[in-house]
């Protein structure tokens, strides 16, 4: 392996700080810090290692909250003096329980010292719908590969293709009588469904939600 010592301009203290953004939804989830160990280490597992600064030891994100990073890709800036590591985000990146870290409004503490919070959590309604599919997306990636039991899309994973194709043309009839009642409260409920099962058909086709992303761009070009 290169030595980083010769490629990466690392601070005063032998630490290079580090930005962490979602793969999918490109959203900035947290800002960390990592020595050469840490590096090293997160290069071999495919997930984020950053050092503590605070505990002064290496920290695997997600060992003890099982909010793991998985790496997608690593870059450094120009001045080679930052890293950008995008990763596919199991559960919420801040200890708070919200996606990202960045969730305190500034203009409020400037106007009247408030400390607000913008409602981004991964319980709130703050998430844009591209952001909300990303997350799910990871959960049910995350269930694909740990297969949990008593979970349903477990269940899913471990009938096959069969039984998720016969969910989703079930959802998609659904959906079609849901649009004929009067309202649209069960036509929602309804689209829920039917997109989480083309999601969990997805994953089972090895198809990402950016590949869909890409198709739809190129229809619009």
């Amino acid at each position: 392996m290169v030595d980083f010592n010769d490629q990466l301009n690392w601070n005063k203290d032998g630490l290079i700080p580090v930005i962490t953004q979602d793969a999918i939804t490109e959203e900035v989830l947290m800002l960390a810090y990592m020595n050469r160990e840490s590096l090293k280490k997160s290069i071999e597992l495919g997930e984020t290692v950053y050092f503590s600064r605070s505990r002064n030891e290496l920290w695997h994100k997600g060992e003890t909250s099982g909010h793991f990073q998985k790496i997608d890709s690593m870059s450094y800036d120009c001045d080679a003096d930052t890293l950008l590591i995008k990763v596919n985000q199991i559960g919420a990146a801040c200890h708070e329980g919200d996606k990202s870290c960045f969730h305190y409004d500034l203009k409020s503490l400037l106007d009247d010292g408030s400390k607000i919070k913008i409602e981004n959590s991964i319980n709130g309604n703050g998430i844009s719908l591209g952001k909300r599919l990303g997350l799910l997306e990871n959960v049910i990636d995350d269930r694909f590969k740990k297969r949990p039991d008593g979970a349903y899309t477990t269940y899913l994973f471990e009938k096959g293709i069969d039984k998720i194709l016969k969910k989703v043309g079930e959802e998609a009839a659904e959906v079609i009588i849901a649009a004929k009642n009067e309202g649209n409260e069960e036509l929602i409920y309804e689209a829920s469904d039917l997109i989480y099962h083309l999601l969990v058909l997805f994953r089972e086709k090895n198809v990402n939600i950016s590949d869909i992303e890409a198709e739809l761009a190129n229809r619009y070009k």
